[in-house]
C-alpha cells in the first residue's frame, strides 16, 4: 500500500515538475517576443524621429529656395523655366504623401538649384546682391544640416533593418509585419554632389 502511494506521489511530483518546465519556457518565450517587439518599435519610431528631422531642414531649405528665386526673378527676368522648375519641386515636396515622394522632390530640387546657379553666373549684378549673397550663406547652412540629418537617418535605417534581417528577430519581424525601409539615396551621380552655393 506505500509502495502505491510512493509511486503515485512521484508520478504527481514529476507531472507537476514537467508542467512548471513548460509553463517557464512559455513565459520566457512570451517575454522574448515582447522584448523584441518593442525593440523593433523603438528602432522604427528612431527612423521616424531621424526622418521628421530631414523634412523641418528640407522645408527651412525650400523656403529659402522661394526666397532665392524672388530675388532672382528680378535680375533673370528670361530664366523662367529654371524658376518654374523649382517652384515645382516645392510644391512636389510640400504635397509628397510620404517619404519617397519627399526624397525624389529633394532630388528634383538639387538639380534644378546647379542649374539656377549656373545661370546667376550670367548676372553680376545678382552675384553682388546682398540679399542673394546672405540667402546662398544659408542655403550652405542648411545643406550642412540636411548631410547630417540624411546620415543619421541612414544609420537609423541600417539599424532597423539589420534587426529585422537577423535570426530569431526576423520571425519576429515577420510575425507583425515589421518591413525594410529604404535609405535616403541619391540615385542620380550628378545630383549627389551638393549645389554649390558659395562664389
Amino acid at each position: 500500500m506505500e509502495t502505491n502511494a510512493n509511486t503515485i506521489a512521484q508520478t504527481t511530483s514529476g507531472g507537476i515538475g514537467i508542467w512548471a518546465i513548460i509553463i517557464w519556457i512559455i513565459v520566457v518565450l512570451v517575454l522574448y517576443v515582447i522584448v523584441k517587439y518593442n525593440t523593433l518599435v523603438k528602432l522604427r519610431n528612431f527612423i521616424k524621429n531621424a526622418f521628421a528631422d530631414i523634412d523641418v531642414q528640407m522645408k527651412l531649405r525650400f523656403d529659402l529656395v522661394e526666397n532665392l528665386v524672388n530675388t532672382v526673378k528680378g535680375y533673370a527676368i528670361h530664366e523662367k523655366e529654371t524658376l518654374a522648375q523649382l517652384t515645382q519641386a516645392r510644391s512636389n515636396y510640400m504635397n509628397a504623401k510620404d517619404e519617397n515622394a519627399k526624397i525624389e522632390a529633394n532630388n528634383q530640387l538639387n538639380g534644378t538649384l546647379k542649374t539656377l546657379f549656373a545661370v546667376s553666373e550670367n548676372y553680376p549684378e545678382l552675384k553682388a546682391n546682398q540679399n542673394f549673397l546672405q540667402l546662398q550663406t544659408e542655403l550652405s547652412d542648411i545643406e550642412n544640416k540636411i548631410a547630417a540629418a540624411r546620415r543619421f537617418f541612414n544609420s537609423c535605417v541600417k539599424d532597423f533593418n539589420t534587426a529585422i534581417e537577423t535570426f530569431p528577430t526576423n520571425v519576429i519581424a515577420n510575425l507583425f509585419g515589421f518591413r525594410q525601409h529604404d535609405f535616403f539615396a541619391i540615385e542620380n551621380e550628378e545630383e549627389k554632389k551638393a549645389p554649390k552655393v558659395q562664389f
